[in-house]
């Protein structure tokens, strides 16, 4: 199998999808799954936080290579899916505050940890439009649109309903994510070459 064959993105959205359900119960006492993030786990001196933080710029990169394997032919979403890719590497490198013992947390770090989490919304949102005209057909167009708005949606119920914020993002996640692999592997097969029938 080549490289251009590998799928990087799929593994690594499985090991995210693990983390998301069991970490919490290795995490701080308290986290609940409704009201706490991904980012929580891996924030400033939560138990086990480096497991989710490594899993974060494992997924950074993966998301980066399949960009640069797979839309070359698509300047603008090969660069919308790389700052993507940055930014979800970027959060695993700069840390959550901390649910409970802020006294010992660096709040510059954790400001650069929302600049980056904001990053990776709005990049992932400009991806999906831009999917929209790229999709070879009305039906992948629709399912792209709708996960852009959906994006919007659950980013705005992250923060109009914040006792609910653990559960929207999560949602968010399994839908971004799952279409992001379904999208490549769209393109993944347009990109293959086409045998005529004199070729064969």
């Amino acid at each position: 199998m080549s490289i251009k064959e590998a799928r990087f993105l799929l593994p690594v959205f499985i090991i995210l999808l693990m983390l998301m359900f069991i970490l919490p119960f290795y995490s701080f006492p308290g986290y609940s799954l409704l009201s706490h993030t991904t980012s929580h786990l891996g924030a400033q001196n939560a138990p086990n936080a480096g497991i989710m933080n490594l899993t974060f710029i494992i997924l950074g990169l993966a998301c980066a290579g399949e960009s640069f394997l797979h839309l070359k032919r698509y300047p603008l979403n090969q660069i919308l899916l790389i700052i993507f890719g940055v930014g979800l590497f970027m959060v695993g490198i700069f840390h959550h505050a901390p649910d409970i013992g802020n006294d010992n947390c660096s709040i510059m770090e954790d400001n650069l940890h929302s600049i980056f989490a904001s990053l990776v919304g709005i990049s992932f949102t400009l991806f999906a439009f831009s999917a929209v005209f790229i999709e070879k057909n009305n039906l992948r167009r629709i399912i792209a649109l709708v996960v852009a708005i959906m994006a919007i949606i659950l980013s705005l119920l992250m923060f109009r309903v914040a006792d609910y914020m653990g559960m929207w993002q999560r949602i968010m996640f399994i839908a971004a994510f799952s279409w992001l692999i379904f999208f490549l592997e769209g393109i993944r097969s347009s990109n293959k070459p086409v045998i005529k029938s004199s070729e064969v």
